[in-house]
């Protein structure tokens, strides 16, 4: 296990954090990114304030919820409310593409390059920003896939078309009663396809993408390969931060790089190899692909 965690005194000079990140990218011969939620709210995917006024302003009057989080735990007490609620939450946060460039910027900086993205997100940003489908693993699950509540069975359902009829056809916060979906082999209700209990259902693409990973890392073991974390906080350390430590801690050629606003840090045994910067991830990113665009 590792010993004390410690931040990089160099996070103090995140300039020159970012020029030793810009560096390891290049050299990198894979690249394996972890995202958490934090690099969707650096790109503007914020489940509060503004952005929660302008789409969920009627729920907040009726029912007294004050962000997105919050509401996904509402006791509604019908399923047209439920089901309005949600495809409302899934279209905003699903199919519509993040209004900051973070991800496109990550995508710059990383085409070219061997690269494999694990992700606890669920709003296939990476997917939308244009990121090859085959190298993303989003082990979390999916807001565009519903699967059965119990589950009866391990099979996921795109919901687009679904979603769609209800945001076009709901009323005063409800849906109507026809479209709410239900599993077609059992008739239980569906539900969102999101790692909450030993519920999820893992799917054939789940386990498609997890051997895809599996595979990327084995590839790479012990090459000179950049482990980079964006926006992973504490709240699953287990699928993300701490592997990705020990993968740093075992290969002597590889880089650790973390960054997240507040949560920049390393343990002491891989602190020599870990680029840590203390900022706003996008503003990061901007400056390395802006950078890197400017490079003869």
């Amino acid at each position: 296990m590792f010993s004390k965690i410690s931040t990089p005194e160099s996070t103090v000079n995140s300039s020159d954090q970012a020029a030793r990140l810009a560096e390891s990218i290049e050299k990198a011969e894979g690249i394996v990114v972890g995202a958490g939620a934090g690099l969707s709210a650096s790109a503007g995917l914020t489940y509060s304030g503004e952005r929660f006024e302008k789409y969920f302003s009627d729920f907040r009057r009726r029912y007294g919820i004050r962000d997105m989080y919050s509401g996904g735990f509402y006791p509604f007490e019908t399923q047209e409310e439920y089901w309005a609620w949600w495809s409302r939450h899934i279209f905003v946060n699903r199919y519509i593409k993040a209004p900051g460039t973070a991800y496109d910027d990550l995508l710059h900086l990383v085409k070219g390059k061997d690269y494999f993205v694990l992700t606890t997100n669920v709003d296939h940003q990476f997917q939308l920003a244009g990121f090859d489908r085959d190298r993303l693993f989003y082990t979390q699950g999916d807001y565009g896939l519903w699967q059965c509540n119990r589950p009866c069975h391990q099979k996921t359902y795109d919901n687009e078309e679904t979603v769609r009829q209800m945001i076009e056809r709901q009323k005063d916060m409800r849906i109507p009663s026809e479209l709410i979906p239900h599993c077609p082999k059992c008739g239980s209700p569906m539900t969102m396809n999101l790692r909450s209990d030993n519920t999820f259902a893992e799917d054939e693409g789940w386990h498609a993408a997890a051997s895809r990973y599996e595979d990327f890392i084995h590839k790479h073991y012990g090459h000179r390969v950049l482990y980079l974390e964006l926006g992973v906080g504490m709240n699953t350390p287990g699928i993300i931060k701490y592997p990705f430590w020990q993968m740093t801690a075992q290969s002597p050629k590889a880089i650790y790089a973390c960054v997240n606003q507040g949560e920049a840090y390393a343990p002491n045994e891989i602190r020599g190899r870990a680029v840590c910067i203390d900022e706003d991830i996008g503003a990061v990113l901007e400056q390395i692909s802006r950078q890197q665009s400017d490079s003869p």
